[in-house]
């Protein structure tokens, strides 16, 4: 037989190598070509395509090599050459053996090619992230689920398209994967997610920064923590745009790096204490403010974190939320699943969501326990007529518990600020706190006219107060004016 390549090219491991590596190269090819067609990306694919494969394409090329070494030394040392594997299409064994053997590596491949299609089109699904792969992540995929953003995909924003964002997302935390093994992660889940993908990578593939609208309404209800539940009423117009003049009123977004650049170092892992903010003009005129209070050493700034401010330093739970127990109690009361009418409805409610529980079989327990039982003994009379009430009041706080507290993962809102606003959270306020400095005496505002105008309030039974220019704040606790000078966390964030 006349043999093209040379004689230590023929032997039993080079051949094996030689047909692992063809299979691999062929299996490469295709799944190359279904991504490159194929109208969805898969993050997962690269796993498959730029990973696994190769390292079997690797191995292929390693087993010939070495089937070569080895033929060369049994050469060297006079040592005879097993013999090949010797096919004889004249013998029915062999010739039946031969086409046994290649329709079935071809059904093998064919269906090992959709199977891995199939099972990395899976791997990219929300189940797989939330319930299979990443059990730990449950309080992650509850919050989720009740989000904005719950039609998109994990891996739309914690991995993105293509192998060099899954080695980066996925390799580098590698570590992750064994602490989940051997139950060596921590609990809660630490964020933020420093190896998080840029917002210009995910946020803005939806949100158009120069399109942000220059204003927005909200409205509020808020209730007392008293007998009566007292109601306060607020209409805000939230000054939204950014610093696109021709998109209108500049506002919060012209934080963002189109035509402003803002930059701040944080000297925690959290980002909430925020010392040190540097803002950059379109015309390149640079400001810098430090805290005037507790001022950072230059040694605390070089070690803390710099970081240009994307969408992600504001919005850090845009998916993930974990709300606080009275803003999800007014919430409630707000839209009448909790009536507002039942005295200290307001109180017990938060007290009861507040309270230690060891799993959510005994917080149900519990928060039943607690809210009928003082009903029963403070009001008696209530408890008796308005037994419906008082029972879809517990299963609402219940449920509340349900989507926000998480016990075996110790995850709750007290371990996940929410930056959006300052009335839970220091949020805006870590900069936006009257006490950022620069040298020639300019202060990063803490006014409320900065970011929202007040149009309407309205508190307890009073006159609604209304204007389309603003109103003046009053503050619906008896505080007097000390609200002007602390941070509403100072009240509002203390754990019940």
């Amino acid at each position: 037989m006349n043999r093209r390549l040379p004689h230590i090219a023929y032997n039993l491991t080079s051949l094996v190598g030689a047909v692992l590596a063809l299979i691999a190269l062929g299996l490469i090819a295709m799944l190359y070509l279904l991504e490159t067609f194929s109208k969805a990306s898969h993050p997962y694919m690269g796993l498959i395509t730029f990973i696994v494969l190769p390292a079997f394409l690797c191995l292929g090329i390693a087993l010939v090599l070495w089937g070569m070494f080895r033929a060369r030394q049994r050469a060297l040392a006079g040592t005879p050459e097993p013999p090949m594997p010797r096919i004889d299409f004249n013998n029915p064994k062999h010739r039946n053996a031969v086409v046994l053997f290649a329709f079935g590596g071809t059904m093998f491949l064919v269906l090992s090619a959709f199977g891995s299609y199939q099972a990395y089109e899976y791997t990219d699904s929300v189940q797989f992230c939330g319930l299979v792969c990443h059990k730990v992540m449950e309080p992650e995929y509850t919050a989720y689920q009740g989000s904005p953003h719950a039609r998109v995909a994990c891996v739309e924003c914690h991995i993105g398209s293509g192998a060099s964002s899954f080695v980066r997302s996925k390799i580098s935390g590698s570590y992750q994967v064994y602490s989940v093994l051997f139950h060596k992660y921590p609990r809660p889940i630490s964020t933020p997610v420093h190896s998080l993908r840029p917002a210009r990578e995910t946020c803005e593939q939806c949100h158009w920064p120069r399109h942000f609208y220059s204003a927005k309404l909200l409205s509020r209800n808020y209730y007392l923590s008293n007998p009566q539940n007292s109601k306060s009423h607020i209409d805000l117009l939230m000054k939204i745009g950014g610093g696109d003049p021709i998109g209108g009123q500049a506002g919060i977004h012209a934080h963002m790096y189109l035509d402003n650049k803002v930059s701040y170092i944080a000297v925690d892992r959290g980002r909430n204490n925020i010392p040190y903010v540097e803002s950059t003009t379109a015309d390149g005129k640079t400001t810098v403010y430090r805290t005037t209070e507790n001022p950072p050493t230059d040694a605390q700034l070089a070690k803390g974190e710099h970081r240009t401010v994307d969408c992600i330093d504001c919005h850090n739970r845009p998916t993930h939320v974990f709300r606080h127990p009275a803003q999800s109690v007014n919430q409630a009361m707000g839209a009448g699943v909790i009536s507002p009418t039942l005295p200290d409805v307001k109180r017990v409610s938060v007290e009861a969501l507040e309270g230690t529980y060891t799993s959510r079989t005994n917080a149900d327990r519990a928060i039943a326990k607690a809210m009928t039982d003082f009903y029963t003994a403070s009001y008696p009379k209530i408890a008796a007529d308005r037994q419906p009430d008082i029972q879809q009041a517990v299963l609402q706080v219940q449920n509340i518990y349900n989507h926000n507290y998480f016990p075996r993962m110790n995850a709750n809102w007290k371990g996940f600020p929410d930056h959006i606003g300052h009335m839970y959270s220091d949020g805006c306020f870590r900069c936006h706190d009257g006490k950022h400095v620069s040298s020639d005496g300019k202060v990063i505002s803490k006014s409320c006219t900065a970011c929202h105008t007040l149009l309407s309030q309205s508190v307890g039974t009073g006159t609604p107060t209304i204007s389309l220019g603003g109103v003046a704040f009053k503050h619906p606790g008896n505080v007097g004016d000390a609200w002007k000078d602390a941070n509403c966390t100072t009240c509002h964030a203390q754990q019940q």
